[in-house]
C-alpha cells in the first residue's frame, strides 16, 4: 500500500519538524525559527502528533502482518524488522557521543557500559537507564502493543476474536482511567489504546468489508482517543518558552484528518495508487526516525557554529537531507541484509524447536509399577 508507506514518512517528517523547529533552543539554527520560518515553526508545534499517527498506522499494519501467524512467527518478524536498524543507530549515537560530546556532564557516565547494554534491549526505561536515542520511548510502546497482539495470536485470529479483543482493550482503558491504576495503565496502554484499536478496525474493514459494527468500533475508539488527547497536550506548548498549551481542537482536527487519509489509502480510492517512490519513502521512515534527533540535532549545532554561509534554511535543509541519506544507507547496508539473515536464522531455530517438540513422545511420564 504505497500511500500508507508515504503516510509513514509524513509522520516521521512531522516529528522531525517538531524536534528541529519547536522543541529546541531558539538559537540552534542561528536566528530563531520564529524569525526565519514562522509559519513552519508554528505548524511544527503540533509535529509530535506524528507519534500518534505512527501508532494509528501500526494498528493497521501489525494486524495485517500478524494475521494467521503463531506468536513465535510474529516474534521472529518483529525482531528481524526492528532490531538491526535500531542497533546500527545506537552504535552511531554512541560513537557520536564519544567523538563529539555535546553534554556538559561526564561523557563516560553517559555511555557507561550498563547504559549501553540497557539500551541494546530497546527497553532502557524499564531497566532504569537513560535513553541514548531520545525517540526510543515510542519503540517500547510499540513493543508493548506487539506483546498484546501476541496474546491474541495465541488464541488465533478470526474476525470475532479480533473484534472482542478491541472491545475488551477499550473497556480496560476506560476502567484504567477511572481507577487511575498505574499497573493497569502500563498493562493496557490506556493513553494510546484508541489509536491502535482504530487502526485494527480499519484493517478489519479492509479485509472483511465495511459494516455498521466496524464503523461503531472505529467511532468509539476515536472518541476514546480524542478524549485522552489532553494527556499528551501536557508539556507541548504553542511557542518556545510559552505557558500556553497546544490547542486540543487543532490537534484533534489534524489527527482526524490523518485517520481520514488512512481510510482513503486502504478502503478508498487512494488504495489503487502504486507509486514505487512512496514505497521507498516508507522504507526510509524507520531508520530516519531513529537518527534524526540524536544525530541530526548535533549536526545542526555544528553547522550553525562552522557553516555561517549556508544560512538557517541551508543548514536546516542540509541536516534533513543528510539524515534521509543516512537512513537510506542504514536501510540498504544494514536493515535489509542483516534483517533478512536474522529472520532466516530465527525461522530456522523456530522450526527446529517445533520439530523437536513434535518428535517427543506424547506420554513422557513413567507409569507406576503395580504392587
Amino acid at each position: 500500500m504505497a500511500v500508507v508507506d508515504g503516510m509513514r514518512l509524513i509522520a516521521a517528517l512531522a516529528v522531525a519538524g517538531f524536534h528541529y523547529l519547536s522543541a529546541i533552543p531558539p538559537t540552534l539554527w542561528g536566528p530563531s525559527p520564529k524569525e526565519f520560518a514562522y509559519p513552519l515553526h508554528h505548524a511544527s508545534m503540533y509535529g509530535w502528533l506524528g507519534v500518534e499517527a505512527f501508532f494509528l498506522i501500526s494498528g493497521f499494519v501489525i494486524c495485517m502482518s500478524g494475521w494467521g501467524r503463531t506468536p513465535g512467527q510474529f516474534a521472529v518478524s518483529r525482531i528481524s524488522r526492528l532490531y538491526p536498524a535500531y542497533w546500527c543507530a545506537l552504535i552511531l549515537i554512541v560513537a557520536r557521543i564519544a567523538l563529539i560530546p555535546m553534554q556538559t556532564h561526564d561523557v563516560s557516565a553517559v555511555i557507561h557500559p550498563r547504559i549501553i547494554l540497557a539500551n541494546l534491549t530497546m527497553f532502557p526505561d524499564a531497566l532504569h537507564a537513560s535513553l541514548l536515542d531520545g525517540v526510543a520511548w515510542t519503540l517500547a510502546v510499540e513493543a508493548h502493543f506487539y506483546l498484546l497482539m501476541a496474546v491474541l495470536l495465541a488464541f488465533g485470529t478470526t474476525y470475532h476474536r479480533v473484534m472482542g479483543f478491541c472491545v475488551i482493550w477499550l473497556t480496560a482503558g476506560i476502567v484504567t482511567s477511572e481507577t487511575k491504576s498505574k499497573f493497569l495503565d502500563d498493562l493496557v496502554l490506556s493513553q494510546y489504546a484508541g489509536l491502535f484499536v482504530a487502526g485494527i478496525a480499519v484493517y478489519l474493514m479492509y479485509r472483511f468489508g465495511q459494516n455498521l459494527m466496524l464503523w461503531i468500533l472505529l467511532g468509539f475508539a476515536w472518541c476514546y482517543e480524542l478524549t485522552m488527547l489532553p494527556l499528551r497536550l501536557a508539556g507541548h506548548y504553542q511557542e518556545w518558552g510559552s505557558k500556553a498549551l497546544c490547542s486540543w481542537t487543532v490537534a484533534s482536527a489534524a489527527l482526524t484528518a490523518f485517520l481520514a487519509l488512512l481510510l482513503l489509502a486502504t478502503i478508498g480510492p487512494l488504495a489503487r495508487i502504486r507509486w514505487r517512490w512512496l514505497m521507498t519513502a516508507g522504507a526510509l521512515t524507520y531508520p530516519f526516525y531513529l537518527v534524526h534527533q540524536s544525530l541530526g540535532l548535533p549536526m545542526a549545532g555544528e553547522l550553525t557554529a562552522h557553516a555561517h554561509g549556508l544560512g538557517p534554511w541551508g543548514r536546516l535543509a542540509l541536516t534533513t537531507v543528510s539524515m534521509l541519506l543516512l537512513a537510506w544507507v542504514i536501510h540498504r547496508v544494514v536493515e535489509k541484509p542483516v534483517g533478512r539473515a536474522l529472520r532466516r536464522r530465527l525461522d530456522h531455530a523456530l522450526d527446529q524447536a517445533l520439530d523437536r517438540h513434535a518428535k517427543q513422545p506424547t506420554d513422557t511420564v513413567p507409569q507406576a509399577r503395580e504392587a
